[in-house]
């Protein structure tokens, strides 16, 4: 039987949401106090899922103290209380949005049970 099992985390960050082919005007428009030159900060809420079988001899799907340290190592040492456009790599081509933050060309996490 496959389940799955939630880790909840937090971070802080800023950024700026622009394109650069866009006036300022426009790129006010579409992503409003998040165009601010100066920069912008959220507080993110983000929430790790894992589905699998679960482990017969231990009843895990994952042992949920390595999916928290896998979030703190992957995610929160990356982004947490950064300036996501300047201080993360992925993040200088690629508009930190919270779809891009998500699931965009942020390096993939793997690991085995």
């Amino acid at each position: 039987m496959k389940v799955t099992v939630h880790r909840k985390a937090h971070f802080n960050a800023a950024h700026r949401l622009y394109n650069g082919e866009w006036s300022d005007a426009r790129n006010a428009q579409v992503f409003g106090k998040c165009s601010n030159p100066h920069y912008h900060g959220h507080n993110y809420e983000l929430i790790v899922g894992v589905t699998g079988e679960i482990n017969p001899e231990t009843g895990f799907v994952m042992d949920m103290k390595i999916l928290r340290k896998l979030i703190e190592i992957e995610i929160e040492e990356k982004l947490d209380h950064k300036n996501l456009n300047e201080e993360v790599e992925e993040f200088k081509t690629l508009n930190p949005t919270a779809e891009n933050i998500a699931g965009g060309d942020m390096e993939p996490v793997t690991f085995s049970n």
